[in-house]
C-alpha cells in the first residue's frame, strides 16, 4: 500500500471512530424526556446518563494515551473499540436508569482509549506541511459529532426507539475493528509508564466532586453527604497535584501548564464545553417538555446550531496556520457566548421558534470556529514525543468541562425551576443558560490572552530541516 493510500485509510478510520465515540457525548440529550418516562428516571439519574459517560471518558483519557504508548497504539485502539461496542450493547439492553448509567460508564472507558489514539495515530501518518489541515479536520469532525448528537438522537428515538441510539454503534464497531487491524500501522510512544496512583487520586476526586454537584439540590447543599463529598474531592485533587509534581512519570505533566499557549487553550476548552454541554442538555429538552414537539422535531429545530460545523470547520482548519488558531478560537467562543446570552434573553414558554434561529446560527458558527483549530494550537505547545499526553490532557479537560457544565447548569435549573410546567421549566432554563453564556465568554477572554508569537517549540521544529541541510 502506498503512503498516500495508507494516510487516507488512517484518516478515514480515525475519523469514523472519533465521530462515533464523540457522538455519544450528547446523543442521548433529545432522548432524555423519553428515557425519563420509560425508565421513571429522576433528574439526577438523567444527569448521570450524560455524565457517567463524560466523566469516565475524561478521567481515563490520559491513561488511554499512556497505554497506547506502552503497548501499541493500534492494539489499544482495537481494544478500545471493542469495549465501546460492548458498552453500547449493554446500554441498549438496559432495563433501568441505573443499569443505563453503568453501561454509559463502560462506554466511556472505551471512548477514553480510542479518542486520544485517533489523534496520535493520525498525526504520525500525516506530513508536517499538511498537519494544520488534517488536525483542523479532526477537530471539526469531533465538533460535528458533538453538535449532531441531539439531531441523531431525536431521529433515532422517533423513528425506532431510544435503545437504537446504542444499537447503531454495534455494526460500526464490528466493521472498524478488522479495518484497524489491517490498515493501520502499529506505533508506540517514547514512554510507556502508567501512573496508577495519579489515576486513582484524580478518578476518586473528580467522582466525589461531580457526585456532590449532581445530588446537591436533591439532598441539600449543607447535608453531610454533599459537604463530605466536596471536601473529599478537594483533598484528593490536592493530593493528585502534589503527586504529579513529584512523580517520575506523571499521567499529567504539570510543567505543560507553564506554557501559556497550552494553559490558556485548555482553560478556553474547559469553559467552552462547560457552557455548551450544560446548555444543550437543557435546550434539547425545551422543545419537547415546554413546546410539545417530538424528539425529531426538537432535533431539527436545533439544526441551525448543529449544522454550522459542516460548513465552517473545514475553512477554519485551513486558515488556522495562516492567521493563528487562537484568533479563530477567540472569535468562536465570543460568538458562542453571544448566542447563549441571546437564547437566555428571549426564552419563554410561548416564544416563536423564529426568535431562536439567529442565536442558534451564531452558536453553531462559534462552535465550529473553536473546534477546528484547537488541536493544532495545543500540540504546537509541546514536543512531538509529548503529543499523546498533551492531546489526552486537552480532551480530558474539555470533557470535564462538559461534566461540570451539565452538573452545575442542571443544579441552577433545579434551584430556580423544574419539569412541573412550561413556566417552571423556563424559570430554571433562563438563569442556567445565562451562567453558560458567562462562562463561555470567560473562555473567549482566555483565548484572546494566548501569546501572539509562535511557541518556541514550534519555531524550533520549523528550523530543524534547515539546520539539518546546513550540517
Amino acid at each position: 500500500m502506498s503512503a498516500k493510500h495508507r494516510t487516507l485509510w488512517t484518516f478515514a478510520i480515525t475519523s469514523i471512530a472519533l465521530f462515533m465515540v464523540t457522538l455519544d457525548n450528547l446523543v442521548v440529550t433529545t432522548a432524555i424526556p423519553v428515557i425519563r418516562r420509560d425508565l421513571h428516571a429522576s433528574i439526577s439519574q438523567l444527569e448521570w446518563t450524560v455524565n457517567a459517560y463524560t466523566l469516565t471518558f475524561a478521567v481515563l483519557l490520559l491513561t488511554g494515551a499512556a497505554l497506547g504508548d506502552r503497548f501499541g497504539r493500534r492494539r489499544l485502539f482495537v481494544i478500545g473499540m471493542a469495549i465501546f461496542t460492548a458498552g453500547s450493547i449493554a446500554a441498549a439492553l438496559a432495563p433501568s436508569a441505573t443499569a443505563l448509567d453503568l453501561a454509559r460508564g463502560f462506554q466511556g472507558i472505551g471512548g477514553a482509549i480510542v479518542t486520544p489514539l485517533t489523534l496520535t495515530i493520525l498525526s504520525a501518518a500525516v506530513p508536517r506541511e499538511k498537519r494544520g489541515l488534517a488536525l483542523g479536520a479532526w477537530g471539526g469532525i469531533g465538533g460535528l459529532a458533538v453538535a449532531l448528537g441531539p439531531l441523531v438522537g431525536g431521529a433515532v428515538v422517533e423513528g425506532i426507539s431510544w435503545h437504537w441510539i446504542f444499537w447503531l454503534n454495534v455494526p460500526i464497531g464490528l466493521v472498524m475493528i478488522p479495518l484497524a487491524l489491517s490498515r493501520l500501522q502499529e506505533t508506540r510512544g517514547p514512554e510507556g509508564h502508567l501512573d496508577l496512583r495519579g489515576l486513582g487520586l484524580v478518578s476518586t476526586g473528580l467522582f466525589a466532586l461531580v457526585w456532590g454537584l449532581v445530588r446537591g439540590n436533591e439532598v441539600g447543599w449543607s447535608s453531610a453527604e454533599i459537604t463530605g463529598a466536596i471536601a473529599a474531592s478537594v483533598v484528593l485533587l490536592a493530593l493528585f497535584v502534589r503527586w504529579e509534581l513529584r512523580a517520575p512519570n506523571p499521567m499529567l505533566p504539570l510543567r505543560f501548564f507553564r506554557n501559556r499557549t497550552f494553559a490558556l487553550t485548555n482553560v478556553a476548552s474547559l469553559f467552552m464545553f462547560f457552557g455548551m454541554f450544560g446548555s444543550i442538555f437543557l435546550l434539547s429538552q425545551f422543545f419537547q417538555t415546554v413546546q410539545g414537539y417530538s424528539p425529531l422535531q426538537s432535533g431539527l429545530r436545533i439544526l441551525p446550531w448543529t449544522a454550522m460545523p459542516i460548513f465552517i470547520a473545514p475553512l477554519a482548519g485551513a486558515l488556522s496556520d495562516r492567521i493563528g488558531g487562537y484568533r479563530i478560537m477567540a472569535v468562536g467562543l465570543a460568538l458562542q457566548a453571544t448566542g447563549l446570552a441571546w437564547i437566555a434573553a428571549v426564552a419563554s414558554p410561548t416564544n416563536a421558534y423564529s426568535s431562536l434561529v439567529i442565536p442558534f446560527v451564531l452558536s453553531g458558527i462559534g462552535m465550529a470556529l473553536f473546534f477546528a483549530p484547537v488541536a493544532n494550537v495545543v500540540l504546537s505547545a509541546v514536543r512531538p514525543e509529548e503529543e499523546g499526553k498533551a492531546s489526552g490532557a486537552n480532551n480530558a479537560i474539555r470533557e470535564l468541562g462538559g461534566v461540570f457544565g451539565v452538573a452545575v447548569l442542571a443544579s441552577v435549573f433545579s434551584h430556580y425551576g423544574g419539569y412541573g410546567t412550561g413556566t417552571s421549566f423556563v424559570n430554571g432554563l433562563t438563569p442556567a443558560v445565562w451562567v453558560g453564556a458567562i462562562v463561555v465568554g470567560a473562555g473567549a477572554l482566555a483565548a484572546i490572552a494566548i501569546p501572539r508569537r509562535k511557541p518556541p517549540v514550534a519555531a524550533a521544529q520549523e528550523l530543524e530541516p534547515a539546520l539539518e541541510a546546513a550540517a
